[in-house]
């Protein structure tokens, strides 16, 4: 079983071992606008 010494500590970075850029927000807001723009388009015609 695993002892409380032996437990090793890392930053949320360290752990990630890359960066963030924080693409997938804007993917997500492309796709919603995307979704909302077909749907108007299928409704309105």
């Amino acid at each position: 079983m695993a002892d409380d010494q032996d437990r090793i500590h890392v930053s949320a970075t360290e752990a990630r071992a890359g960066a963030t850029p924080g693409v997938t927000r804007y993917i997500l807001i492309v796709s919603l606008v995307a979704a909302i723009g077909v749907m108007a388009y299928i409704l309105l015609t």
